[in-house]
């Protein structure tokens, strides 16, 4: 029986170590790719990015909300670092000013967070998260995975076209997982997640073999801020700070939507432990040039997907991703994985997302009026997605990522309906007036 057990565990941390490396290995690359950092400086970038990223988890799990919730690179603050290292050249700007710039921004907001924390302020962050707030960003969340995943399945060319084979590939692949998830046995729908990207890796590699190319891991030159040193341009500063602050609401829908899957209720220690570990790792890691870190909202649905709610697979996961980033050769093969077969895979984890917002609800009830603190920032963050990026180039460069991200602002516009709009008594004068 013990054996098993050892086993099930196993299998189970290797299925979380592919999880965590798929919402991992993309963000580095694509960051060191817009800010056209050397090759040298890359590899130093995605193995720290897989260290950090694997103590993180740790860390968290055991000392900070003690949830098996993935600590990952944030997703806010990716789409925002993106952005402002391809805007580079229309603002005017070197590389490394902006890249200064973000960390500095970056290192306040990290810094603030731990103030928080260690002033008791951490309530008056979450008065400012109501319920509904959450409710927003969760079902903004699930819409803004659900795209950038359903655009890798498809494996779109360079020239913006769908490549047909592999997005055939892709959509079967979605419906062989799915059917693991809803009509095979618990071992087998535990595992689906794991046996959809097993058996998508190989079916790719034998019909698409050509596709992939080796991957060198050139040697390490290790270099603090290597995107560009802190500095004093205020504007990316207040960009990246504000992004930063915002991030904060991953940590509090992150907890409650934890708590509610483990019929826990969460205490003020695990949300200030969490805040805490989230600024630490996000001060240390913006001397790599790495996205800062965020407890993974949609590790619920990966949750919801495997039906393993057992810890310890999570935090041996961790570890086994630290040692990944410490073997160059290990790093090399899994960055093999195609992109189009880890979308496809998360596409059907990131579902039961949607479930975790609906339920986030908890039945309430919308009037003609009171459905306006819903659809209205719910629709705004849709439609903003919806838009191409090239169509802000009107808008101030530094403002930018605010406005054309269609996640931030749908949790701003529904923060201010919350603070300055007394639902409650609407729906009394409504009431009244029936």
């Amino acid at each position: 029986m013990r054996k098993w057990v050892s086993a099930f565990t196993l299998t189970s941390s290797v299925q979380w170590l592919f999880f965590i490396f798929a919402n991992t290995i993309v963000v580095p690359l694509s960051v060191a790719q817009a800010f056209q950092v050397p090759s040298e400086t890359v590899t130093l970038m995605l193995s720290s990015s897989l260290i950090f990223t694997g103590l993180a988890c740790m860390i968290q799990g055991l000392f900070g909300h003690r949830y098996p919730l993935m600590e990952g690179h944030s997703g806010l603050l990716w789409g925002v670092m993106l952005n402002l290292g391809l805007s580079a050249s229309a603002m005017g700007m070197s590389y490394t000013q902006i890249g200064g710039g973000l960390a500095a921004g970056i290192l306040l907001a990290g810094v603030v967070t731990i103030l928080l924390v260690a002033l008791n302020w951490i309530q008056y962050v979450q008065r400012i998260f109501t319920p509904m707030v959450m409710s927003v960003y969760l079902f903004l969340l699930t819409f803004q995975l659900i795209f950038v995943f359903f655009q890798g399945m498809l494996g779109i060319t360079e020239q913006g076209i769908i490549n047909i084979p592999v997005s055939i590939l892709s959509l079967v692949l979605v419906v062989f997982v799915s059917i693991l998830k809803i009509k095979g046995s618990k071992m087998i729908s535990n595992f689906s997640i794991l046996i959809g990207i097993v058996v998508g890796w190989i079916i790719y590699a034998a019909v698409f073999p050509n596709e992939g190319e080796p991957v060198v891991m050139h040697g390490l030159s290790f270099a603090l801020y290597p995107l560009g040193t802190p500095n004093l341009e205020y504007g990316i500063i207040a960009v990246a700070f504000f992004a930063g602050m915002l991030n904060l609401t991953n940590t509090v829908a992150s907890i409650q939507a934890a708590a509610d899957l483990f019929k826990d209720t969460p205490n003020a220690g695990q949300y200030r432990r969490s805040f805490f570990w989230t600024g630490f790792f996000s001060i240390i890691v913006s001397g790599f040039g790495l996205v800062p870190y965020t407890p993974f909202t949609s590790s619920i649905g990966f949750l919801e997907s495997t039906q393993i709610y057992r810890k310890e697979p999570f935090l041996l996961a961790g570890g086994m991703l630290s040692l990944v980033g410490l073997i160059p050769p290990v790093t090399a093969f899994l960055i093999t994985l195609p992109i189009s077969v880890g979308n496809a895979v998360l596409f059907v984890a990131y579902l039961q997302l949607f479930g975790t917002a609906f339920n986030s609800l908890r039945g309430e009830r919308f009037t003609s009026n009171t459905i306006f603190r819903l659809a209205g920032p719910l629709l705004l963050g849709v439609s903003l997605m919806a838009i191409s990026p090239t169509a802000f180039n009107g808008i101030p460069n530094l403002i930018q990522p605010i406005i054309s991200n269609g996640l931030i602002m749908g949790v701003v516009l529904s923060i201010c309906l919350e603070r300055f709009i007394s639902w409650e008594g609407i729906d009394q004068e409504m009431q009244k007036a029936s």
